[in-house]
């Protein structure tokens, strides 16, 4: 039986239900555990003649400024926002074509189309507005498919899954869900909307491709006189959707409440984020989250591996009220409940090292990469040690007396990270044509200083549960020794 990925949760957050009046984007990037995942910056570019991919080469073309969050191993990206504050993120999918092609598989180790992963910085680098990153990713869908892992060190039979995407402009938002080379859009334009691992479209939308239904008559999913609907018809209907329909109903339900209590701001989003479903009738606060008994937003490994992994990063995103506003891009690497959500900005003057590490690997095939290695460079591994000595050990016996002392230290720094976000937002505003450069300097200072202060925390933890954890993993899976030792 495959393992499922039954993981990520992304939402959006509409100008009329934001607190700030703009359009927010949330995502928990959840993937096996020690799997890192840094950021990636990248400047325009100009195109060349070929694109080479994990399995297919495609034609190249000039590529936007911007941010992107990548599993170490692939070229592609789990969420990330370009120049054009155009911001995208990828969810696993399953259905009945992903079924047929592992059968028709079998033993087959290669894959022959495109990553989702690689379709999300596609988007990124190619579309200036949310409608033309769906159209984009369409098409290159139809042309190449999608038929590849999504997991190092798997071929596509055991690491393959469809992909439904959530983008977003300042304007509006789609949700763009994929089947094989089938798939099928919807605009979003007010309120809020998450989605999970499971297919959300139904009846209604407003893009899709050329032969949708016709395809499921064809394949007797269907008979032509029933009503369609998306997610019945091409779900594949032997995966059970217990794990994602609970998760994407919780952020729904948080982000709603929020809403109707005056706006989901920056520190609501956070908290969608961080849930463990505190204050349920699953009374989350008394679990151990650490050791969970059931899958959560902030999603936590299980000595049993049943969460298939954990939250690798975690992305809230503000596009500002246009393209020409500041956008503010708050990201914490692996789970959100044992880190701070830093401020980073495309428009830094500069970008800093440690959130790059470790760097980017030749393109090539999944099933190629194996278990990255500790490095107290990044960071991202940084965070990783956090996280394993805030658990204590690997039934995270000490989690629930730990992770609150990290909560204080974070929360209060959030707070303050927040404050001076504001004042240079005001600041960008009323600088319009004029020179920004002292501003990017600050932005660049902004992100250094919210880093250094992380690091410092983690050093008082260190120092009072982990004391040898300040160069070395305590998780001897991530490599032992670090590469300077």
């Amino acid at each position: 039986m495959r393992n499922q990925p039954f993981s990520c949760d992304s939402f959006i957050v509409l100008p009329d239900a934001a607190a700030n009046g703009h359009l927010l984007f949330g995502k928990n990037s959840d993937r096996p555990a020690g799997e890192a995942q840094p950021l990636r910056f990248h400047e325009r570019r100009q195109a060349g003649s070929e694109l080479r991919l994990a399995h297919v080469t495609v034609p190249d073309a000039p590529a936007f400024r911007h941010i992107g969050a990548s599993p170490f191993w692939c070229w592609g990206y789990e969420f990330g926002i370009n120049e054009h504050h155009v911001v995208i993120g990828n969810e696993a999918q399953f259905t009945r074509p992903l079924a047929d092609a592992i059968v028709e598989a079998g033993e087959e180790s290669g894959g022959n189309g495109i990553i989702g992963m690689e379709l999300v910085r596609l988007g990124l680098e190619r579309a200036s507005t949310a409608e033309a990153a769906v159209r984009l990713i369409a098409d290159l869908l139809e042309r190449y498919g999608q038929w590849a892992s999504g997991k190092f060190g798997l071929r596509a039979s055991d690491g393959a899954y469809d992909n439904s995407y959530l983008i977003a402009d300042p304007r509006e938002a789609w949700v763009l869900e994929t089947a094989g080379r089938q798939w099928v859009a919807r605009r979003i334009t007010s309120g809020v909307c998450s989605i999970s691992n499971e297919p959300s479209i139904r009846g209604h939308y407003d893009l899709s491709s050329e032969g949708l239904v016709s395809n499921a008559i064809a394949q007797n999913w269907m008979d032509g006189a029933t009503p369609f609907d998306y997610a019945r018809v091409y779900g594949d209907p032997n995966v059970p959707l217990q794990v994602s329909r609970i998760r994407q109903r919780r952020s729904e339900q948080l982000l709603r409440n929020a809403t109707a209590a005056g706006g989901v701001s920056w520190q609501v989003a956070f908290g969608v984020l961080r849930d463990h479903l505190e204050g349920t009738f699953l009374d989350g606060p008394r679990f151990n989250a650490a050791r969970p008994d059931f899958h959560t937003l902030c999603m936590h490994e299980h000595p049993s591996g049943f969460t298939w992994g954990n939250t690798a990063g975690s992305i809230v995103a503000d596009l500002g009220a246009d393209a020409e506003d500041l956008a503010v891009v708050w990201w914490t690497p692996l789970t959100p409940c044992t880190g701070a959500y830093i401020p980073i900005f495309l428009e830094a003057s500069s970008f800093p090292r440690t959130l790059e590490l470790p760097g980017a690997m030749p393109v090539a095939d999944p099933a190629s990469f194996g278990q990255p290695a500790f490095d107290p460079a990044s960071f991202w591994w940084r965070s990783q040690n956090r996280l394993d000595a805030s658990k204590g050990d690997y039934l995270g016996s000490s989690f629930n007396d730990r992770q609150p002392e990290l909560r204080g230290f974070f929360h209060a720094m959030e707070m303050r990270w927040i404050h001076k976000v504001e004042a240079l937002r005001e600041q960008w505003r009323s600088s319009r044509g004029l020179n920004r450069e002292a501003l990017r300097q600050q932005f660049a200072a902004l992100t250094v200083m919210a880093i250094e202060e992380v690091d410092e925390a983690t050093r008082v933890f260190f120092s009072k549960y982990a004391p040898e954890a300040v160069n070395r993993s305590i998780d001897n899976r991530w490599g032992g020794l670090s590469p300077e030792k």
